[in-house]
């Protein structure tokens, strides 16, 4: 039996548990599966009644008694004949039996309930110390919505009350921080469902902070020496074929229909196969090298409608997408600038950071492009190099993509959330699919080396982890509206315009309250679209005006009431 040595084996055994409660109060129900997430887990069961919120106090009540009762936990084998005999009334469990490729599987009982699982657990009920059920949901089996639609349980299980206490407060401040509640309040971003779910549409509000976003990248791509390219969304599927995501990826693909043509085409769910035929078409030397290109065209795949989730999980959005091809000389030198570069922007947003080194899962080889000699070469280029620059990094088996080991950029948020952000990808199998080559010192002919890299990867996903992690407080420079100037009446309406307009020369995006409500609620009103400065403006500044200067009454979204002072001294304020 395995001890438990995590917190993983605890919410294992929590979410079994949870299975065994659900069973004593609900006996006819159907079980699907209980997998452990981040900070929690969950069950998906088939109800012969729908249960409320109501009901999870009765089933956390009855999951209290059987951990009371500190009930072993026995795992067991049976052959699949067996198995399938045993767990003849329940479809779920017979469907995931047909699926397994091993004659016998493994089987976990607490009390009179077994279940399908390879483990790991703990071996007695009572290590489970601190645990909460906390939300309903509905979800299609096995996430495909052809499938029965399953109520979903999810709970979380910590070693301590107050590591629960805790990450319970972060639970609320996360839901006070959801951007998809806060881009509807501050007017960023909308979902119709006659445009279909996953395809935001973004006022302009939104497509103006996208476009920071983007902007952003860009310059930093720049000053690295990448050009900016424009590629089609559709593209025939012979691309797609040589590049090798067909066979990887074609069901997540979205299929193009022609009225004229019997071709197969995709929208395109990926930038690079296009661009090594923008490499292609011309014949390169080695001194061309590197050729450095970018693009920030929209990009789709056809995510499951349970999967996909506000800005973090969508069918249409674009990335800050770069390619280099370069020789093999040249790759410490490309790694070091996109690193470079991925630093710099990481202290722009504020956001601390590690790297991840994204390896070949080599039980499972076969899912990747390349052969074994390239694979062990290339990881080997990318772990030299993080030693060499002295880079602190941690190795994950199995998240490497399929034609190449990558750096995976893991940033932490204003609440200490992990998110993958940017990557930078070696790639040695792709340009020797496409033939690609460059002309060598030599004369001879050679294979370039392809370096996909993103720096914040998804301008749109990235926007809705900056929303969190600002909850909506943009800072100055990324702010939609930077300043508001309210009036304190009518009377001053004029003045007002003179401040906007003054403001608006300079380059600041302003707008003025010209509405008929109070101050005070005109104040509450931008104080809650968290807009980084408010100008009071009344009689008193309207008579101190003079051609040069324009004084207001200035309050900080930081700082609070700052006082009086001229326009002049506010923009040098900012400036600082």
């Amino acid at each position: 039996m395995e001890k438990i040595n995590s917190l993983d084996s605890m919410r294992h055994t929590a979410s079994h548990v949870l299975a065994l409660a659900v069973k004593k109060l609900f006996p006819d129900t159907k079980f699907g599966i209980g997998p452990t997430i981040d900070n929690g887990f969950y069950y998906d069961f088939e109800l012969a009644a729908p249960i409320s919120n109501d009901d999870l106090a009765k089933i956390t009540k009855e999951m209290y008694k059987i951990i009371n009762a500190n009930l072993p936990v026995e795992k067991s084998e049976m052959t699949k004949d067996e198995a399938r005999e045993f767990f003849k009334d329940q479809p779920f469990k017979l469907e995931l039996i047909k699926g397994i490729a091993d004659e016998k599987v493994g089987i976990y009982t607490i009390g009179d309930f077994a279940d399908l699982c390879a483990g790991p657990h703990a071996e007695k009920t009572g290590e489970i110390k601190a645990f909460k059920l906390l939300s309903l949901a509905g979800a299609y089996w096995r996430g495909d919505e052809k499938n029965e639609m399953l109520t979903r349980i999810y709970g979380t299980a910590f070693s301590s009350k107050e590591d629960l206490e805790n990450h319970l407060k972060n639970l609320e401040e996360a839901a006070r921080r959801d951007h998809r509640k806060l881009g509807k309040e501050l007017g960023l971003f909308v979902f119709s469902e006659l445009v279909g779910p996953g395809l935001p549409l973004y006022t302009p509000k939104g497509a103006l902070v996208r476009r920071l976003i983007q902007g952003y990248s860009n310059e930093l791509r720049q000053n690295m020496g990448y050009q900016e390219v424009h590629t089609q969304q559709i593209n025939k599927a012979e691309l797609f074929k040589v590049s090798g995501h067909y066979d990887k990826y074609k069901n997540d693909m979205l299929k193009v229909v022609s009225n004229y043509s019997k071709e197969e085409y995709f929208l395109k769910p990926m930038n690079c196969p296009q661009h090594t035929q923008i490499f292609a078409a011309e014949s390169h030397s080695y001194k061309d090298l590197p050729i450095r290109i970018a693009d920030f065209a929209n990009l789709y795949r056809d995510e499951k409608p349970g999967e996909l989730n506000g800005l973090s999980r969508l069918k249409g959005f674009s990335q800050d997408d770069g390619h280099c091809f370069c020789r093999e000389d040249q790759i410490e030198d490309e790694f070091s600038k996109l690193l470079d570069a991925i630093n710099i922007a990481m202290k722009r947003y504020g956001m601390e950071y590690h790297i991840r080194l994204s390896l070949r899962d080599e039980n499972n080889t076969q899912k990747y492009l390349g052969d074994d000699e390239t694979w062990k070469k290339s990881q080997e280029i990318l772990e030299k190099l993080l030693i060499h620059k002295k880079i602190d990094y941690e190795r994950a088996e199995g998240e490497a993509a399929f034609y190449g080991p990558k750096m995976d950029l893991m940033a932490t948020d204003a609440i200490g959330r992990e998110w993958q952000l940017s990557t930078v990808q070696l790639d040695f199998n792709m340009p020797k699919r496409f033939d690609l080559e460059y002309i060598g010192q030599d004369g001879g002919r050679y294979t370039p080396v392809m370096i996909h890299s993103a720096i914040v990867g998804s301008p749109e996903r990235f926007m809705g982890v900056l929303i969190e992690h600002y909850a909506g407080a943009f800072p100055f420079w990324l702010a939609p509206v930077q300043i508001k100037v309210v009036p304190v009446s009518e009377k001053v309406f004029d003045y007002a315009c003179k401040v906007y307009t003054k403001l608006q020369e300079t380059g600041v995006r302003v707008e003025v309250d010209m509405s008929d409500e109070t101050l005070g609620k005109k104040i509450r009103t931008a104080e809650m679209q968290k807009i980084p400065y408010i100008l009071i403006v009344g009689q008193k500044e309207a008579d101190l005006a003079t051609k040069e200067e324009l004084p207001v009454s200035v309050r900080s979204r930081k700082d609070g009431d700052m006082g009086q002072m001229s326009i002049t001294e506010l923009l040098e304020k900012i400036k600082d």
